[in-house]
């Protein structure tokens, strides 16, 4: 029999309860930390078991806590995916100041620097399509509360990825699951931030990737999979202007690359997931850089599985790359064979296809099925759900069709 694992990439809709609950509570002084209280940590350990059951049900393999313990308040305008860290590092501060209040100065073409949101080229070449107020899918609003990092940076975040861990374990318990997942972000996505302290970009994400080291080790010492998130790694390109030469580009990413390198360095690769994709956000994303453009550099990363979109009309067409790029021995890879960008459910059988390209072409023990990127809050939680079980029906034909193959062979 050929097993294919299912897994997500980490946000999943939060219950209505939660939803309450979060919103509920209270910002400190800070502007960055949210209480945690007993009413509400119960409430979040028994949310999390029963996603946990959830998921096994809709035949997820591979589970995670739906990053259930990084909901937000609404009291804050970013997203939980890499905003969760501000309230678990010192050295931060809410200045009111935009992410890269400072338009960027350029001292050569080679000299590449990441520019404002507003000013994606993406966004810059559908502007009035961003602003429709009647198209909601396309409109989008740049954050402005993003904190400055204004001294040295310290994790603090100990009792906070303690409480993750241990949901996330109870949850397995609980159900027998075998594996499951946390998502932690990337270094080179923490330093997309305003810097008052260190002066220098690389510094910065070195910075981070000491910070941050703390929190992948405590997720793999307790016996989980870390998934390290870095969109960065793709979506920085379309925040540069003008664009880059490709070469340039990829000298600005290996700097994240070697960060990230330094922050997982000694932890077991099987146990480190790498996720990358072009930003979450619903748009046309026209200008893309192309993933066979960075795919070599992206393996560079010392991870034992690469999760990347695979499903979405921009990126669909990429698994070809995998024809010319050699995937390391030992190596796995998470396509995203379910989109979050689309309310439309792919059918199981669309799933199977696109879950045997990829095992046709790295071998099919190397393709564990996801989805492109986190579902939570970006489709609504009854088509999310639908999602998920076509997920886990694909991987069941696919694992069928692939089984049938072999025994002819």
């Amino acid at each position: 029999m050929t097993r294919i694992d299912v897994t997500h990439a980490g946000s999943l809709p939060r219950t209505p309860e939660l939803l309450a609950a979060n919103a509920a509570r209270t910002l400190a002084d800070d502007g960055l930390t949210l209480e945690r209280t007993p009413e509400f940590e119960a409430l979040l350990a028994d949310a999390v078991g029963d996603l946990v059951r959830r998921q096994q049900e809709l035949g997820i393999t591979i589970v995670g806590d739906g990053e259930y313990g990084k909901a937000m308040s609404s009291a804050l305008d970013y997203g939980a995916w890499w905003s969760y860290v501000f309230q678990r590092v010192e050295g931060l501060e809410v200045t009111g100041e935009d992410i890269f209040s400072e338009p960027p100065v350029r001292s050569a073409p080679g000299d590449v620097r990441l520019t404002s949101f507003p000013d994606r080229r993406d966004w810059v070449r559908f502007k009035d399509a961003y602003l429709d107020p009647d198209d909601p899918l396309l409109k989008s609003t740049p954050a402005t509360a993003f904190p400055a990092t204004t001294g040295a940076l310290r994790y603090t975040g100990h009792e906070a990825i303690a409480t993750d861990i241990a949901n996330l374990r109870s949850g397995l318990a609980a159900t027998g699951a075998e594996q499951g997942f946390l998502t932690a972000l990337s270094p080179g996505s923490a330093a997309r931030i305003a810097d008052r302290h260190y002066g220098s970009d690389e510094e910065h994400i070195w910075a981070w990737a000491d910070v941050l080291r703390e929190e992948y080790r405590a997720i793999v010492d307790a016996g989980l999979i870390v998934q390290i998130d870095d969109p960065s790694l793709a979506e920085n390109w379309d925040q540069i202007n003008p664009e880059p030469t490709i070469e340039d580009y990829l000298d600005f990413t290996r700097i994240r690359i070697d960060a990230l390198n330094h922050a997982i360095r000694g932890l077991p690769e099987e146990q480190v997931r790498l996720h990358i994709c072009w930003g979450s956000w619903h748009g046309p994303h026209t200008t893309d850089v192309p993933f066979g453009d960075i795919a070599p550099l992206v393996l560079e990363a010392n991870a034992g599985t690469y999760s990347f979109e695979a499903a979405n009309a921009r990126h669909e067409h990429e698994w070809r790359v995998w024809e010319r790029v050699e995937l390391p021995e030992g190596k796995r890879i998470a396509p995203g064979v379910i989109g979050h960008a689309t309310n439309v459910v792919e059918h199981p059988e669309l799933v199977a296809d696109r879950i045997e390209r990829f095992a046709r072409l790295v071998g099919p023990e190397r393709v564990i099925a996801s989805t492109d990127c986190g579902l939570g809050g970006r489709i609504h939680p009854d088509i999310a759900v639908a999602k998920l079980e076509s997920l886990g029906q694909g991987a069941r034909l696919a694992e069928q069709r692939l089984g049938a193959a072999v025994s002819i062979v």
